[in-house]
């Protein structure tokens, strides 16, 4: 919970909740997030703590033969989660029990509180079949715990069969995204399309989506597809050690957020930001054990700076880019100088492309390794007064859906994240009509955290997310605008 959020604490307060139960007013819940560090090195808030994974079961369905069942009973077992059969899916027992993880049968009567609902639906071949999702959760959705998780697995429509099994697989957008809208108490809800090749490549997705990583995300659908490169052996407290990672505009908010849980995940973090922000720079970079490295990435010599520095700390390669930096410089068209305009698309969007040019013709990014651009949902629906700040943005997931096919033939995969209203210095100057706007019109009712940004991207720079690769990821909590 942001303390600045002050209808959020208001409301569930002993006071504020009576009030706004009798008044009718809407009552968002705290989200459950990782836990805060204040050493991003410190062994108590690995995946071992017992807050990193919900010890509350899953209830489990499918429908038709299911093919990703047993896959979800290996990862299940790997991310230390219980489970429950639904009654439509009583083999799911012998799956999980075959995985390692002892399993039981689901009875709503027997007031079980689920954190997760996880449905297979990747067999269904008409839209006469979507009635096994309605079957499944009309019976489950009254069992949710506070702040669950919902997964709906699915085929890639264009990889279906059939015509009518490709309708059918592109249905489930529309039920996972409204279903997203009804959902209570914090809960959350995602639709993974898993590629036939890209079904030993679930756990990096499930250990995000399962956990309280993946707060202030919903109503997604995301594409597992063949994988850029083979996964490697990883391990879940530390994924990221022996890697190094460059994020620009990393001395504050953001950027110094995802700096951060890049370095808890066993980054070296490179930390990057202009020279008026030194000194925060400095800070952060030696609060995480990384270094820092002062420099405009809009300057004609930026490529050449960071080459230069990663030649000393990074000598064998770089695995991670995020490229978080970027401005706004806010008017409507009529009123925006050319150099507002010029600017915000040269820091935004022209920056990353020339940063991505130097390291690939310097065949300093590694295999397998992991470019993330931030983008936002003003880019996506658009946003008053920010037509070159939405143009940018878009135009970042044009880079990433440009780039994806190619970088992958060089084992490297590149995605973007869109944040909504998130709580930072920047929203908090915003007039507060608008500010509490932006924080209610959404499904979780709420802001997210600098936090959720980089837990998403934190995410995408698993080793074993090389499924993912030309993925656009809303971290906004399913946000009224663009939905």
């Amino acid at each position: 919970m942001t303390t600045s959020d002050r209808y959020l604490a208001f409301a569930n307060s002993a006071v504020g909740s009576r009030l706004a139960n009798a008044l009718g007013l809407p009552r968002p819940v705290p989200l459950e997030r990782m836990p805060s560090r204040d050493d991003s090195r410190a062994d108590a808030d690995t995946d071992a703590s017992p807050r990193a994974m919900p010890i509350r079961p899953a209830v489990v369905g499918g429908a038709g033969d299911a093919p990703l069942l047993p896959d979800l009973a290996r990862e299940l077992h790997r991310l230390g989660m219980p489970s429950l059969a639904h009654a439509e899916r009583l083999d799911w027992i012998s799956h999980a029990n075959q995985a390692g993880t002892m399993s039981g049968r689901f009875n709503p009567s027997e007031g079980v509180r689920a954190k997760a609902l996880l449905f297979d639906a990747s067999a269904i071949a008409s839209t006469d079949g979507l009635s096994a999702l309605y079957m499944f959760f009309h019976d489950t959705l009254a069992c949710l715990d506070k702040c669950a998780r919902v997964l709906v697995l699915g085929l890639p429509p264009t990889l279906a069969p059939t015509p009518q099994a490709s309708m059918a697989q592109r249905a489930l957008e529309g039920f996972v995204r409204s279903l997203a809208k009804e959902l209570k108490r914090g809960a959350t809800a995602q639709l993974l399309y898993v590629s036939p090749h890209a079904r030993d490549a679930l756990h990096s997705t499930l250990r995000f989506f399962l956990s309280p990583r993946a707060a202030y995300v919903s109503g997604q659908a995301i594409t597992l597809q063949a994988p850029v490169f083979p996964t490697p052996p990883t391990h879940d407290d530390r994924p990221l050690a022996g890697q190094v990672a460059v994020v620009t505009g990393a001395a504050r908010g953001i950027g110094e957020a995802i700096a951060t849980v890049l370095a808890h995940d066993g980054a070296h973090v490179v930390c990057v930001d202009i020279a008026q922000a030194q000194g925060a720079l400095e800070a952060v970079a030696t609060r995480l054990d990384g270094s820092a490295l002062t420099c405009d990435i809009a300057a004609p010599e930026a490529g050449a700076t960071l080459l230069a520095h990663l030649a000393t700390h990074a000598p064998r390669g770089l695995d991670i880019l995020v490229h978080n930096a970027g401005i706004t410089r806010d008017k409507t068209l009529v009123r925006m100088s050319e150099a507002q305009w010029q600017s915000v698309l040269d820091i935004n969007v022209g920056a990353p492309q020339r940063l991505n040019q130097a390291l690939l013709d310097a065949g300093v990014l590694r295999a397998n390794s992991r470019i993330v651009g931030v983008a936002s949902i003003s880019g996506i629906a658009g946003n008053r007064g920010q037509t070159n700040y939405a143009a940018s943005k878009a135009a970042v997931i044009g880079m990433i859906e440009a780039w994806s096919p190619v970088l992958a033939e060089r084992h490297i995969s590149i995605n973007a994240v869109a944040p909504g209203f998130i709580e930072t210095q920047m929203t908090a100057a915003v007039p507060f009509a608008i500010r509490e706007a932006g924080r209610r019109m959404n499904s979780l009712g709420q802001g997210g955290q600098p936090v959720d940004v980089a837990q998403a991207i934190a995410w995408l720079a698993h080793p074993a997310s090389g499924a993912l690769t030309g993925q656009v990821v809303r971290v906004c909590g399913q946000s009224l605008l663009g939905a």
